[in-house]
């Protein structure tokens, strides 16, 4: 199976501060259409102490007793419509937090069998449990639909989709072929040629929020899948969406 071989971003299940307050964990392999995918989630404290996961991966190696050590579990966050799989142990296990949906994920869960429970759904506003530390916004062209965030204090962006930059050497070599097709291969990692296609429908609602995330001149940004970037930020999302004019 996939999720016992190496990624490239060990160590797997390994909390890594990469600024004050704010944490990654890299995951295994997940499958999506087929082709594996590297997962990684971000961990972020907020001021009141309480600790706030996006996108959690599979606890194992200790993950969760390790993530519960930085403080209480308030909020559990599924980014997008197709990020979602672990949130019913992660709820199982802090029954006390919040779990927060993007639009979407209930009914692309049913579709696959998953009958998944949430307490709030996300939207283009912060809502005030994080509104005075973390922004957010919901990207939608009707295909996907993604909230993303950035933490002001760390100017940290937090993204699921909307940039993907696959390292050629931690992937299996068979699925090259179709990540140089979808335009997410790294250096030059981007949004999905698929999802960029749907997002053309809707140019307005796409500048506004390429302006928005470049307007937070954010220092380092976390990607879900593949390389993200620790340094020049606001440089990697000019690159990334320079196709779009």
């Amino acid at each position: 199976m996939f999720k016992e071989k190496r990624t490239g971003y060990e160590p797997l299940y390994t909390l890594k501060s990469i600024a004050s307050n704010v944490w990654i964990a890299d995951g295994g392999w997940i499958r999506f259409y087929g082709l594996p995918f590297p997962t990684r989630m971000t961990v972020i404290r907020l001021s009141n102490g309480d600790i706030w996961v996006h996108s959690p991966i599979a606890d194992k190696e200790g993950l969760a007793e390790a993530v519960a050590t930085l403080g209480p579990i308030r909020h559990l966050i599924a980014p997008n419509w197709i990020h979602y799989a672990w949130m019913p142990s992660w709820q199982l296990r802090f029954h006390e937090a919040l779990t927060w949906a993007s639009p979407g994920v209930v009914k692309r869960a049913a579709s696959k069998g998953m009958q998944l429970h949430f307490d709030r759904e996300l939207g283009n506003d912060s809502p005030i449990d994080w509104s005075a530390e973390i922004d957010q916004r919901l990207a939608d062209s009707g295909y996907h639909r993604e909230v993303i965030f950035f933490h002001r204090a760390s100017k940290t962006l937090v993204l699921t989709d909307l940039i993907e930059n696959f390292e050629s050497d931690k992937v299996p070599w068979w699925t090259r072929p179709f990540l140089r097709l979808g335009g997410v291969c790294d250096p030059n990692g981007q949004m999905p040629r698929d999802m960029a296609a749907s997002f053309r429908r809707y140019p307005h609602h796409l500048k506004d929020l390429i302006d928005t995330m470049i307007g937070w001149h954010p220092d380092r940004v976390i990607l879900a899948h593949g390389r993200w970037y620790p340094l020049d930020g606001t440089a990697e999302l000019r690159r990334a969406f320079r196709w779009f004019k």
